[in-house]
């Protein structure tokens, strides 16, 4: 009796998350990048902002400054922000999304010393900041394995019935 109502509401948890779990990690997504976007238009209101600007430094060679490559990487995370959020043009959103994360990444190698306190195992909060970052790339991999059309099935037996 307890078994059987366990896996009727196990049962019907699974296939909500199923229906839902692409839906909601899509719109989370889009609320950060449009979120941290924006923080960046307001100096000083981003904490990434500084980091941010001297990496886009040292790749443009010291050719771009902070006046035009921070307005440029807030604009391109809120146009991804924008794009998860309302789901179109995902390819596009999603191409933009790994261009900008590899962005993030660069930091861990080109100051190391200001987002570790001890290489390579105790990141800073920006070192923090920017591990965290590997959780975005992983939803953004789910998503990307989705824009065919491709979907989570919850029940095994479902899933066999569709194949």
């Amino acid at each position: 009796m307890i078994s059987s109502l366990f896996h009727r509401i196990d049962t019907a948890v699974t296939n909500w998350m199923a229906r839902s779990g692409l839906t909601l990690l899509r719109l989370s997504l889009g609320v950060i990048f449009l979120w941290f976007g924006v923080l960046k238009f307001f100096p000083g209101l981003s904490p990434a902002q500084d980091l941010a600007a001297r990496t886009i430094s040292v790749l443009s060679f010291g050719m771009v400054g902070p006046s035009l490559s921070i307005p440029v990487l807030a604009t391109w995370e809120c146009l991804i922000g924008l794009g998860l959020l309302t789901g179109i043009f995902m390819r596009a959103t999603l191409f933009l999304l790994a261009f900008q994360m590899l962005g993030t990444l660069l930091p861990l190698v080109f100051f190391p010393a200001e987002v570790f306190t001890r290489i390579p195992y105790a990141p800073t909060l920006e070192g923090q900041y920017i591990i965290k970052n590997a959780v975005l790339i992983s939803a953004a991999i789910v998503l990307g394995a989705s824009v065919r059309g491709g979907g989570l099935v919850a029940d095994p037996v479902q899933k066999a019935q569709l194949t």
